[in-house]
């Protein structure tokens, strides 16, 4: 009796995993990672934080092998409409196309915010609000929450796994939140110490390689099926049609 051939694309998964001799470390290594920040003020009070806590998560993103490409919304413009608004009435600005382009070139996402009454900042919606799904589908992000509270902005998080799970870019399990960054992350985004033992440092980057480990796992599934099957194909990006919508 003859057996029938195995599909192509288990064939090529196989190989891919059969032929496979590096760790998953290695492997992990080099990801092409967004980090969108979410605050855009300069002076306060109350103190400004973003700037420590973003330094501290890019810091320990880069050590860990990765290529990180900062989207700061303070450097992006209130704009009237989303890129997809565009498609048959000229073209997007220039600034858009280019953050376009580097949401689209990513690997992965870590979404950086305070809170804001129970939800992410506005700045932070602002640049994701002005995407499609089709940008940041079929790839993983990881959520970053602070505050000058005991609670890290945790209600924020909480929030915006339904806006990133929308867009397609599947927040992983695991979070990092930050409560009293003040007293945790010093201006240049090291770790405050304030124990003899001094390791406030090997404490917190044990936290946060949790989170990140998660997403290096999921980054790396999802860059390698990618290169196997065109994510697209059976669901296509959005146009104008109601069906073609994540959700209703």
């Amino acid at each position: 009796m003859m057996m029938k051939k195995r599909p192509f694309v288990l064939s090529r998964l196989s190989k891919l995993i059969i032929s496979s001799s590096c760790s998953f470390s290695s492997v992990a290594s080099g990801l092409n990672i967004a980090l969108i920040t979410g605050s855009t003020r300069t002076s306060g009070p109350p103190t400004v934080l973003g700037p420590r806590v973003n330094t501290f998560i890019q810091t320990t993103l880069e050590e860990r092998g990765h290529t990180i490409t900062h989207i700061d919304p303070k450097e992006f413009t209130l704009l009237q409409k989303p890129a997809f608004a565009y498609a048959h009435h000229g073209k997007a600005p220039q600034e858009l196309q280019e953050c376009q382009s580097i949401l689209q070139q990513a690997d992965a996402y870590v979404c950086v915010t305070p809170e804001y009454n129970h939800s992410p900042s506005p700045a932070l919606m602002n640049v994701l609000n002005h995407f499609g799904s089709s940008t940041f589908s079929f790839k993983p992000s990881a959520i970053v929450t602070y505050s000058a509270g005991q609670w890290g902005g945790t209600r924020a998080g909480v929030a915006l796994r339904t806006t990133l799970s929308e867009l397609g870019a599947l927040p992983v399990s695991a979070m990092i939140h930050i409560p009293k960054a003040q007293e945790v992350i010093n201006r240049d985004g090291s770790i405050v110490v304030t124990s003899e033992a001094n390791d406030e440092e090997e404490r917190w980057q044990k936290y946060c390689s949790r989170t990140f480990s998660q997403l290096e796992w999921w980054a790396v599934a999802a860059r390698n099926h990618r290169e196997v099957v065109d994510p697209f194909d059976e669901s296509p990006v959005f146009g104008k049609a109601p069906s073609q919508r994540n959700a209703p």
